[in-house]
């Protein structure tokens, strides 16, 4: 606030007049508020020091302009005045008597509202007025605080009374910086978690491990605000207290941003990520979960995760893990599905479920039990028994008892399996006690090519026939008298063989004549022709063109057997056109398609013993 040491003061009232700063007229008086708070203070100091008072004064009015209005930035135009009090009025020295009872003590102010007593003649005078205490207590350095309200009501009553007539106002203490939480998913929840339909999810957690997404604001500084300036009774304003400020760059991890926007300061996550809390309040974003307390029940129930996931225990029975690239320490016996990158288990699969939409699966022990899916991977399996298998590419060391389907399967030794892939190579392939060895490389539907093939020499063969026939009808013309009188004359004429007379001009003329119309068509006819030789020719092209793409599409189909070891039988199995992947199904249908028979296939191999290495050839 403006010192009034720098505040000029104002002159001294005129004889008969008001200090500068108030303007008195028959409407009232006003404050002219081109001036300072603080000159108009003085000017109301030297008014009431001069033995005189404002009647009628808007005491709340009176204190918010002179103490809480800011000061003028720039002189206002024409006049700005505010009306005050009804009238200036003196104050006699008898009247200031009946207010000799106040009593200023610290930070109130105190008056004894006794009975007025009876001047020498017996009249009582008349009563205390409110605007007479203000100019009183104002002389006595109470400028600020007095209680209107009160005063009011004390002087209505007539009763004789100690009460406080003026407080202190205490300054008022601003608001402490602080970080506020603008994202609902940064606290772990374990309360069951609530499905699209409204129902309970009793098998999962609501939010186990808070994930947040890249650009998602975490925390917003919300800056300190100062406080509101007090005053005494003399008018002096008291500061507050300066706000707590916070630095949000000192709560700012990994993963996390300080970034300014127009509604504030935020800390910003810059990936997706689950959230991390450091005993020192220090927030990180990070994309991979480490969790050593397993997967169930009792620790983190069903899992719905959209980043990396590490787990050094175990995943219990009927347990859903929902994720992308999902590491595994421990032994699997529930179900994994991950959405991307490597689902890499370090032990065992055991009646559970590893499901990949947009990476490998990797078991680096054994797979029993169980079903492994990489709709756009491979699968890599140490040993495998009695499970189902399907991926883009499936390498397994050891297989028995599984049903295994791929665009590519590589094995080392399989037993009583049935596999069905483009390419299948295996090592040592035979039965496993009652259950047979079955092989199925998958060979194209070919029957769209050779359609193709079969339209395009139909077509050939119409534009051959199209050729000779509109030849025919070249040949058939030339044959007319006329016209072979007439072009072996031109060929005469041509060659110069030949000398025409006037009057024999004239007859060949005519001639030319007549023939006109009849060369027009042999002319079409001939582009006719040469039309039906190119088109012949293209779809002679395209027939070649075909059988390469159908000879190279069978080539794609190969079974290559290293050892036989036990009954074997190999049978081709064609594939249904379109373009869904053919391992893309349900194990349950995987299995019913290489366990029954319903099939139709093809024998290429059936024996006990020996080797193949066979590939796809077409009937021609």
């Amino acid at each position: 606030m403006e010192s009034d040491d720098d505040i000029p003061v104002p002159d001294a009232a005129p004889a008969g007049g008001v200090p500068r700063g108030l303007v008195q007229r028959d409407e009232g008086v006003f404050l002219d508020l081109s001036l300072a708070p603080a000159q108009l203070r003085i000017a109301v100091d030297q008014l009431f020091q001069s033995g005189q008072l404002l009647a009628g004064l808007d005491y709340g009015l009176f204190l918010l302009t002179l103490f809480h209005a800011p000061a003028p930035r720039a002189a206002p135009k024409g006049d700005a005045l505010l009306r005050i009090a009804a009238r200036v009025a003196p104050f006699p020295p008898q009247r200031r008597a009946l207010y000799k009872q106040v009593k200023v003590r610290g930070d109130s102010a105190e008056f004894y509202f006794e009975a007025l007593p009876a001047d020498a003649d017996g009249q009582v005078p008349a009563r205390r007025e409110f605007d007479e205490l203000v100019a009183d207590l104002w002389c006595k350095g109470v400028h600020y605080g007095i209680d209107g309200a009160a005063v009011r009501a004390m002087l209505a009553s007539g009763k004789a009374e100690r009460i406080t007539v003026a407080r202190v106002l205490p300054p008022q203490p601003g608001r402490d910086a602080q970080l506020v939480e603008v994202s609902q998913g940064i606290h772990r929840d374990d309360a069951p978690r609530e499905r699209s339909d409204g129902r309970l999810d009793l098998l999962s957690f609501k939010n186990r491990f808070p994930q947040v997404k890249k650009h998602a604001r975490l925390l917003r500084l919300l800056p300190g605000a100062p406080g509101l300036p007090g005053y005494d009774l003399a008018g002096t304003a008291l500061p507050p207290p300066a706000p707590l400020e916070l630095d949000l760059a000192a709560v700012a991890g990994t993963g996390t941003a300080v970034e300014h926007f127009s509604d504030g300061d935020f800390l910003v996550a810059t990936q997706d990520g689950y959230v991390n809390v450091d005993e020192h309040g220090k927030m990180s974003i990070e994309n991979k979960i480490v969790s050593r307390e397993g997967v169930s029940s009792r620790t983190t129930g069903n899992l719905k995760l959209r980043a990396a996931y590490e787990e050094y225990g175990e995943v219990q029975e009927q347990r859903q893990l929902d994720g992308s690239d999902i590491t595994i320490h421990g032994d699997v016996y529930g179900h994994l599905h991950s959405h991307g990158g490597l689902i890499w288990l370090q032990r065992n699969l055991v009646g559970g479920t590893a499901f990949n939409e947009h990476g490998d699966v990797r078991v680096e022990g054994v797979a029993s039990g169980s079903v492994l899916q990489a709709l756009s991977g491979e699968v890599h399996v140490k040993r495998a028994e009695s499970c189902v298998i399907a991926g883009t590419r499936v390498v397994i060391d050891s297989a028995s008892n599984c049903e295994i389907i791929a665009d590519e399967v590589v094995i080392e030794l399989a037993e009583g399996c049935a596999v069905a892939a483009r390419t299948i190579r295996i090592g040592s392939a035979g039965p496993r006690k009652q259950v047979e060895m079955l092989l199925f490389p998958l060979v194209p539907d070919l029957s769209a090519l050779e359609q193709r093939i079969a339209e395009s020499l139909a077509k050939a063969a119409q534009h051959q026939q199209l050729r000779h026939k509109r030849q025919q009808e070249i040949d058939a013309i030339a044959q007319l008298p006329e016209v072979r009188n007439y072009l072996t004359l031109a060929g005469q004429l041509r060659r110069g063989e030949l000398q025409l007379q006037p009057a024999q001009q004239l007859q060949y003329d005519k001639l030319a004549a007549r023939i006109a119309p009849v060369l027009k068509e042999v002319a079409r006819l001939r582009v006719e022709v040469k039309q039906s030789e190119i088109l012949h020719a293209q779809m002679l092209a395209l027939v070649e063109q075909l059988r390469q793409e159908r000879q190279a599409t069978a080539g794609q189909s190969r079974c290559t057997l290293g050892l036989v070891d036990g009954e074997t039988v190999v049978r081709t199995l064609v594939v249904p056109p379109g373009p869904a992947k053919v391992y893309d199904r349900p194990p349950k249908e995987i299995k019913a398609l290489l366990r029954s028979a319903t099939p139709a296939t093809q024998a290429v191999f059936a024996d006990n013993t020996g080797s193949l290495d066979w590939t796809y050839q077409p009937p021609p």
